[in-house]
């Protein structure tokens, strides 16, 4: 086998979304685990729709998601010329002529099909009358009507499709551009791609893209055809089921690894293994596992597995990556600090935007008590308990959990103080509320002075 050419070809007139960044990362599967080349390349010829924010999107998902290109990114709005000679060569060999026909006759001949139960389609008027160019004239490819196309895709399996079905389509607008179907079966013939790997809803195109590649005199790939994702409700994935761009997730602080586990699952299975590393995707993908069912989004998975990776990821590392959504919400605190924050938080939270959330009481110096939580635990029989373990600590030279936790249990002892009850008197009054992470951690990450300023409000709060 010649060595393995995939690609992944976005449209600039949207952000990158789910579906696209699984059909981007099944090429780019395939491409590594056979050691061939992933291109990318912008489909950016719909001149109205297609903006610059987008493609930097694009890129900036691929980038986070770890999907990089061996060429490209290649634009189709920069290859004009390599269309315009392929067009010419149709032209020339007489598999493809222009067309006269006005929208208004074209629409009269779509009511006249439909009226006597036929599907509109092009019936053929300017297809032997070898006309000339003209301004405002469209060109058609002569499409074989007879017959049958066949595909044998790698993940649906042999597909017929009846010729008759087919029309003289458009290869080129009357303002002179060239249209998708032509354009995408030129770039990937001449940059040499070997598979393409794309959503399903383009099954449909590809009778038409086979009979191009047979007329421009070019080998077609191989196809692959991935499900569709749906949504939980079993309906196309849409923006009201998720975010619409991939980095919204990254935005809403998920995990680039989490998120290629995540997409990988979606329609690829390998046994029952839930949880794979970058290099096990590569040295596992197979197109052979993809199912032939549409795939279904489930965010309690992808929370499940950015929760896991979290937990996987060391605190440094963790701290790093919180610090973005930390700014947002408090003032800046040291590395190290952060660092300490971190390791308290990683096995609660399930996205880097909660974990900040959770960070409240670390950064905050006046803490709000939730009502409940001060008006049951922050009570007159733990006050004298409260009292004596502050001035146990002030006289402490460094906060040592082992330390803190021998006071807490002597005091508790000595006041005959419920342990559960003691122990939330204090949570509620270092984090104002009644869950948090392990209470002695909590005192050794806030410090001497914050612990001891939290306790003595907390007294006075009791009367």
């Amino acid at each position: 086998m010649s060595k393995i050419v995939t690609r992944f070809p976005p449209s600039p007139t949207g952000h990158l979304h789910i579906g696209g960044a699984r059909t981007a990362l099944f090429n780019w599967l395939f491409a590594r685990h056979h050691g061939g080349k992933f291109i990318l390349r912008i489909e950016d010829t719909d001149r109205l729709r297609s903006k610059q924010e987008y493609v930097d999107g694009i890129i900036e998902g691929m980038k986070w998601l770890g999907l990089d290109w061996d060429e490209g990114p290649f634009f189709q709005s920069q290859r004009m010329e390599i269309y315009q000679k392929h067009i010419e060569q149709l032209l020339a060999e007489g598999k493809a002529y222009y067309c006269y026909c006005t929208p208004e006759e074209l629409e009269q001949k779509r009511k006249a099909a439909m009226a006597q139960g036929k599907k509109p389609r092009y019936d053929g008027t300017c297809r032997h009358k070898n006309l000339p160019p003209k301004e405002g004239a469209v060109v058609r490819f002569k499409s074989t009507l007879v017959g049958e196309t066949a595909l044998n895709d790698l993940i649906h399996g042999p597909i017929v499709f009846n010729n008759a079905e087919l029309d003289d389509w458009i290869i080129q607008r009357s303002d002179g551009t060239p249209t998708y179907n032509f354009v995408v079966v030129v770039d990937d013939a001449t940059m040499g791609i070997t598979h393409v790997i794309r959503g399903d809803d383009h099954i449909n195109n590809t009778p038409k893209q086979l009979q191009l590649y047979e007329a421009l005199g070019y080998e077609p790939p191989q196809f692959a055809h991935v499900p569709m994702i749906l949504g939980p409700d079993k309906t196309k994935l849409s923006k009201r089921h998720g975010a619409a761009s991939i980095l919204e997730y990254r935005d809403m602080g998920f995990l680039p690894q989490a998120m290629v586990n995540f997409l990988v699952r979606l329609g690829w299975s390998y046994g029952n293994q839930e949880i794979f590393s970058l290099e096990e995707l590569i040295g596992k993908f197979d197109i052979k596992r993809i199912g032939k069912s549409a795939a279904v989004f489930n965010m309690e998975k992808l929370l499940w597995l950015n929760a896991h990776y979290i937990q996987e990821t060391s605190n440094e590392k963790l701290a790093e990556l919180l610090v973005p959504f930390l700014e947002k919400l408090y003032p800046q605190a040291p590395t190290d600090y952060v660092v300490k924050v971190a390791a308290t938080l990683k096995t609660r939270a399930k996205t880097l935007k909660e974990m900040a959330e959770m960070a409240d009481f670390y950064f905050r110096e006046d803490i709000t008590y939730d009502s409940k939580a001060a008006a049951k635990f922050l009570v007159p029989e733990v006050k004298s308990g409260l009292e004596e373990i502050t001035q146990a600590i002030i006289s402490m030279a460094e906060l040592d959990e082992a330390e803190l936790e021998r006071t807490f249990r002597e005091i508790q002892t000595k006041h005959q103080l419920n342990t559960r009850k003691f122990a939330q008197a204090i949570r509620v009054a270092l984090t104002g509320r009644t869950v948090s992470p392990g209470l002695f951690e909590v005192m050794a990450v806030l410090g001497k002075n914050r612990v001891v300023k939290r306790l003595r409000k907390a007294v006075e709060s009791i009367g």
